[in-house]
């Protein structure tokens, strides 16, 4: 979710983990992606900043992997988890492919 200046309402940066948290609602529970998570997505080290830039981009597909991965693991509410760099890059290549108008 975006705040008015166009920042992301909710997201942080855990230096004590190494990894960005953010807050899937429906859920009540918090989501962390760890900076090595990026550093495979965007395929070169990543500071913080990086990461944080990064989610804003494509946080819609962070969030349809948070959610796909609550689904298939049955993970109960208010239960916090962690997505992997292949989590979201399945959900960025198939999100990329309904925007192009490619069948899934």
């Amino acid at each position: 979710m975006k705040a008015d200046d166009g920042s992301t309402i909710g997201v942080t940066w855990r230096s004590d983990i190494d990894a960005l948290m953010f807050w899937i609602g429906a859920h009540s529970a918090r989501c962390a992606v760890h900076r090595q998570a990026f550093r495979t997505l965007l395929r070169r080290e990543a500071t913080p900043q990086d990461c944080l830039t990064y989610f804003a981009k494509f946080e819609s597909a962070f969030r349809a992997a948070a959610t796909a991965k609550i689904a298939q693991n049955q993970i109960p509410a208010g239960t916090n988890l962690h997505l992997t760099s292949r989590d979201v890059a399945r959900k960025l290549i198939e999100l990329s492919s309904t925007q192009q108008g490619d069948d899934p």
